[in-house]
């Protein structure tokens, strides 16, 4: 029941919600959508059923319509080969019971054990329970009759007709470009939030509120990775046996966003571990020690990464050796920073600690984005554009 429980929104404004799915495409549309659809097949189904055949086999008409109909065409024709199959393993089993043994409670008892080993099976997927269902149904309302059994095969049957013929008339819309516009966004933001963690750094009186707002962003944001990722999969989902026409490229742009979006989570927790040290430093006074030509240097590679992740956002195809040369620049501005640090032995171990910390960080992320873009490239083949994942 999935289909069911996902067909009303549980937005606290009804009107707006509905606003925003009339204004646009977007989820709220797709929503709404499906579940006008779901209605007009669920209706059209009992309608049929209730005319063709008896009334104790008409509710599975408009049950199965709610089964065909899910998000995606493809998720749509799997639940509804696996409920099929296990609605003619449910029926079948309680024919068979019926015919050798009767209507006993001890058959019953048996037919309940049965199924529920039966529904196990991992070729029912999340339909597995339906092969008891089914089965109770066969054997209490039409005790194992094959009249009955036929005509619950024949309701089910107009169901998933009913609910597949839905989507044929009026498939599910595709989303390539809001996905990929989507990974955009998260890059920018990404770098935007190192070039204002730069400058808060810089600052000779660093604002706390600042620091408390950009650990809130990160995590913000890492929830959203997860978000854009889950889309994405459904996106990709979404493609399979869709009659729409695909957008070109969109089967080679929809995986590679999906592996932008692993590297941007990956890159994430370094920039939640740096974030969070400089609070826990500005707290503890220990920022306000570190050497003076520390913090603009180390700025210039939060600016240096904020210019590569910039760049692996970018909508237009991106030159490889020009974002290759943009995170040797920040890699080379690392390194300086670090033999810096190596010949300011005066520093206290406190300082130290902090230095290595960010340091540590800063260089697992570029090595996060360098062995992303490179990953990416050698599945592909390197014919331009990494950024071409967004």
């Amino acid at each position: 029941m999935d289909a069911a429980r996902r067909i009303w929104p549980t937005a606290t404004e009804p009107a707006g919600y509905l606003r925003r799915a009339v204004q646009g495409a977007g989820s709220e549309r797709d929503e709404v959508l499906l579940g006008a659809k779901t209605v007009v097949a669920a209706m059209a189904a009992w309608v049929l059923a209730r005319y063709l055949l008896p009334p104790a086999v008409s509710t599975f008409a408009p049950f199965t319509a709610l089964v065909a109909l899910q998000a995606t065409v493809y998720r749509s024709v799997r639940d509804c080969l696996q409920y099929v199959l296990a609605m003619a393993a449910g029926a079948t089993l309680a024919a068979t019971l019926a015919a050798v043994s009767g209507i006993h409670g001890w058959t019953f008892g048996l037919l309940t054990l049965i199924a529920l080993c039966i529904g196990r099976i991992r070729r029912f997927g999340q339909q597995g329970p339906q092969v008891a269902i089914v089965g109770f149904f066969a054997f209490s309302s039409g005790q194992g009759q094959i009249d009955y059994i036929g005509h619950l095969v024949t309701s089910v049957v107009i169901g998933a007709l009913c609910g597949l013929a839905a989507h044929v008339f009026l498939a599910p819309a595709r989303h390539t470009g809001h996905r990929q516009q989507a990974v955009t966004d998260l890059y920018t933001a990404m770098a935007q939030r190192l070039n204002d963690l730069a400058e808060t750094l810089e600052a000779n009186d660093p604002d706390r509120g600042h620091l408390r707002q950009w650990r809130r962003d990160w995590r913000r944001l890492s929830a959203q990775c997860e978000r854009i990722r889950h889309a994405i999969e459904t996106e990709i989902e979404n493609g399979r046996m869709n009659p729409r026409r695909a957008i070109s490229g969109s089967g080679e742009a929809l995986p590679r966003a999906r592996g932008a979006i692993i590297v941007a989570e990956r890159s994430m927790d370094h920039l939640r571990s740096m974030t969070r040290a400089l609070d826990y430093a500005l707290d503890s006074g220990e920022l306000g020690n570190l050497p003076a030509a520390f913090r603009p240097r180390f700025g210039a590679v939060l600016r240096a990464v904020a210019a590569a992740t910039e760049e692996i956002g970018r909508a237009s195809p991106t030159d490889p050796d020009l974002l290759d040369a943009k995170i040797d620049e920040a890699a080379a501005e690392l390194d300086r920073v670090q033999q810096q640090e190596r010949t300011t032995p005066e520093a206290s171990p406190a300082v130290h600690a902090l230095q290595g910390t960010l340091l540590m960080d800063a260089g697992r992320l570029l090595a996060d984005l360098r062995s992303g873009m490179s990953g990416l490239a050698r599945s592909e083949g390197i014919d331009g554009a990494w950024s071409r994942v967004v």
